[in-house]
């Protein structure tokens, strides 16, 4: 019975010990690894998207923030442009790419397929992790209102500023409508609507920086 009972706790214990090593190893994964496999999928977008402005063909002039004519959307997990948030930092800035499952925010902030693309008349929506694969928006909640979002294209550089932050339930979706929180109403204006986690550890709300579009420039390289 004692070597039975002792057998019993053993094996407890070895398997608590196993457990405990699946928990850490999964936590160094989403801490720091999933941060590294992020950097390298960064990268890899960004040299695609440089790449691929050499390549465009260049148009003139701005047009003061109204909206482009319509673009076809990249395949999903593709880039579609480089988002910069000065406030974020002097050197921030992070591809996009299209898409919003697992595997996109993975890679960096991804277009809420279906919503208006950068520049459009309608809700551009981007969503992206504020912890973990890169943590892009882990700092989402610093904007005030007046901040620029910056969205370069291929051909075209859009400037968004900021007009407010809020607080809402996951199930919200009404944020990312054609017209923010009005579904149905048709839109008239180039919106900004970005998406992230709150709290910053947790998933039980989601945080929602919108702006609006003020201006359009040609995207030029050096």
């Amino acid at each position: 019975m004692i070597t039975a009972v002792r057998g019993f706790v053993r094996t407890s214990a070895e398997l608590l010990v196993t457990l405990g090593l699946v928990v850490v190893a999964f936590a160094v994964y989403l801490l720091f690894w999933s941060d590294v496999q992020n950097a390298a999928a960064q990268d890899d977008l960004r040299a695609t998207f440089d790449s691929q402005v050499a390549q465009a063909s260049r148009v003139t002039g701005a047009d003061n923030g109204r909206p482009v004519q319509p673009v076809a959307a990249p395949a999903t997990g593709a880039a579609l442009g480089v988002l910069t948030i000065p406030r974020l930092g002097s050197d921030w800035s992070r591809v996009m790419v299209e898409g919003v499952d697992d595997e996109e925010l993975a890679l960096g902030p991804g277009h809420f397929p279906g919503t208006a693309l950068p520049g459009q008349v309608g809700n551009f929506a981007v969503a992206g992790h504020r912890a973990t694969n890169g943590e892009p928006f882990a700092h989402l909640d610093t904007l005030e209102p007046g901040d620029q979002v910056i969205v370069e294209t291929v051909d075209q550089t859009f400037t968004y500023v900021v007009d407010g932050t809020e607080i809402v339930a996951p199930t919200s979706t009404a944020v990312i409508a054609p017209v923010p929180g009005r579904p149905g109403v048709t839109p008239t204006r180039a919106k900004l609507t970005l998406v992230t986690c709150h709290p910053r550890w947790g998933s039980t709300e989601r945080m929602i920086v919108s702006g609006h579009l003020v201006r359009t420039a040609v995207t030029t390289r050096a």
